[in-house]
């Protein structure tokens, strides 16, 4: 396989055939816990799509001179340093998010997505190849995760990204406060997922 295909086979998987979230049902936990506003969402799929990519490459960089016996300790150490960063600038430059989003940056450390991918792609992958994996699963999941992120603000507040949208926010629309709490994250994740699948099934009736 030349490097381009390599490269759209990544960004392919990445974004939609691999997806983390409809198609390997992964990172379930800040899906539920940070989509019900746009904003929380968008700064935690920055967050993670540092910590994703740069961790699979440094792993990768690493491989050769990594113990199997202790891997899983070394990447986990390398992802926590990279969400360490994170953690610190918020901290640093944007205090309100950081309250915002609480414990789920850190919890990045733990996200089954970046340890994932860093098993999966950066062990076995040159650095380039692990960046790019990382990258792209990182989108897709983000790609997911503003989908429903929008859909919870919309219906339950009326607004996107704290912006008043019309007819959403005016007497004609009841907000639907549940959309903004926990059951509302697992009813949209669900139909998201849905949606999503039934396009990949159809699709791949076609290709047959």
């Amino acid at each position: 396989m030349s490097m381009k295909s390599e490269t759209r086979k990544i960004i392919a998987d990445g974004l939609w055939h691999n997806n983390p979230i409809f198609r390997q049902v992964l990172g379930i936990c800040s899906t539920l816990a940070v989509t019900n506003l746009v904003l929380n969402t968008v700064v935690m799929c920055v967050a993670l799509a540092f910590t994703l990519s740069l961790s699979a490459a440094t792993v990768s960089l690493l491989r050769k001179f990594t113990p199997r016996n202790i891997r899983m300790m070394i990447e986990t150490l390398i992802i926590a340093f990279y969400v360490i960063v994170v953690d610190l600038v918020l901290k640093a430059y944007w205090p309100e998010m950081s309250t915002n989003l609480g414990p789920y940056v850190g919890l990045i450390i733990t996200n089954c997505i970046v340890m994932g991918r860093c098993e999966a792609c950066g062990n076995v992958s040159p650095p380039r190849q692990a960046f790019l994996d990382g990258l792209f699963n990182a989108l897709g999941y983000s790609f997911v995760l503003l989908i429903i992120a929008t859909i919870r603000e919309l219906m339950g507040m009326g607004t996107i990204m704290g912006h008043a949208m019309p007819y959403f926010s005016g007497p004609y629309w009841d907000k639907w406060i549940i959309m903004v709490a926990p059951p509302g994250a697992f009813f949209t994740l669900a139909v998201v997922t849905w949606i999503f699948r039934s396009i990949e099934i159809r699709r791949e009736r076609r290709s047959k």
